[in-house]
């Protein structure tokens, strides 16, 4: 696309905080140092984080994704992907014999933490998440029964449960906080003695991307995300955009803008999922000022700090590496 292509675009204007989140962070330095220190190949299951570029990214590095566990050779080394993986995958890794680096998002680990301690206690659980979505199945995979799946309010009155009495909620980190608390408050109208998590299972990192849309969207005329379209936590972005009344459109590269989006739009806001690495912002915002946006500037947002210590092995310190160090994916934040 030339400079000579005009639209009306004359702002960006930038959420804060938007893209990678510490879980995020720390999962791809994971198979980054894995491949330093054990060379290529590693074995990732799943993909490491829903982003089609880190992906590909680490993919070129010698990172190879799998599904199924024999599709590793032995003696492989083998990550678990941020998302988590139910105790079956954990046990079959242990017995095809595997150097096993776990990149659970330690906010993950706290739900299944948690899920394991009230199961002891006598628990069954309600989940809160998509069906299907990785984190549901490793969730949902800590215990052989017990747990019950509801996507929507429609679900929590069909869901058939053994005990009412004992019944804890637990829900996926990245959905929608409006739509996880209108969930949980049917759940609480139906099962009133429900037990809920003493923090809210939603990662912090979601709910802040979320608050910064909800500031951004009214301020533009139309919202994109940076994510994939497997990325739950992005599309959610997209859909909080719309249903504040800001078009929204979700792009996996500068590749998918459509300058038609942009006919008669001043200013666009723009933000990226917790697994969308700032190089691809910055790789769209040039291409929205070849569509005739001339200025950029950020909105005010939480600032985030937080940062997970590696596994045993992979240490901050094995390797000279300061944290949060990941060649092509660490451009400027």
């Amino acid at each position: 696309m030339s400079g000579t292509t005009h639209t009306g675009l004359e702002e960006i204007v930038l959420a804060e905080p938007r893209g990678f989140c510490a879980g995020v962070d720390r999962a791809i330095e994971i198979v980054e140092r894995a491949l330093t220190k054990f060379g290529a190949p590693i074995y990732v299951r799943h993909e490491i984080v829903h982003n089609t570029y880190v992906v590909n990214d680490l993919k070129a590095k010698g990172a190879i994704f799998i599904e199924e566990l024999a599709e590793v050779p032995p003696g492989a080394t083998l990550v678990f992907s941020a998302h988590g993986v139910s105790q079956a995958v954990r046990q079959e890794a242990a017995a095809r014999g595997f150097s096993v680096f776990d990149a659970t998002c330690p906010l993950v680990t706290k739900v299944h933490v948690e899920v394991a301690k009230l199961h002891k206690e006598g628990y069954d659980f309600i989940m809160i998440g998509h069906k299907g979505h990785p984190e549901v199945e490793g969730t949902m995979g800590q215990l052989n029964e017990g747990i019950y799946l509801v996507e929507d309010v429609a679900d929590v009155q069909r869901v058939q449960v053994e005990q009412a009495d004992k019944l804890a909620v637990v829900t996926q980190t990245t959905l929608s906080v409006d739509d996880a608390a209108e969930i949980l408050a049917a759940v609480k109208r139906r099962f009133p003695n429900v037990r809920e998590p003493k923090q809210q299972d939603i990662c912090y990192a979601t709910q802040n991307r979320q608050d910064a849309v909800k500031v951004l969207a009214p301020a533009v005329d139309v919202v994109v995300v940076v994510g994939s379209p497997t990325s739950s936590n992005s599309n959610r972005l997209r859909e909080l955009a719309q249903r504040l009344g800001t078009a929204g459109h979700m792009v996996d590269s500068p590749d998918d803008l459509k300058p038609e989006w942009f006919e008669g739009k001043r200013r666009v806001g723009l933000t990226a999922g917790a697994s969308a690495p700032e190089l691809l912002v910055q790789q769209v915002i040039e291409r929205l000022r070849a569509l005739g946006a001339v200025s950029v500037r950020s909105l005010a947002g939480a600032v985030e700090t937080v940062h997970f210590p590696l596994p045993k092995g992979l240490g901050d310190k094995a390797m000279g590496l300061p944290p949060g160090t990941h060649g092509p994916l660490s451009a400027e934040r």
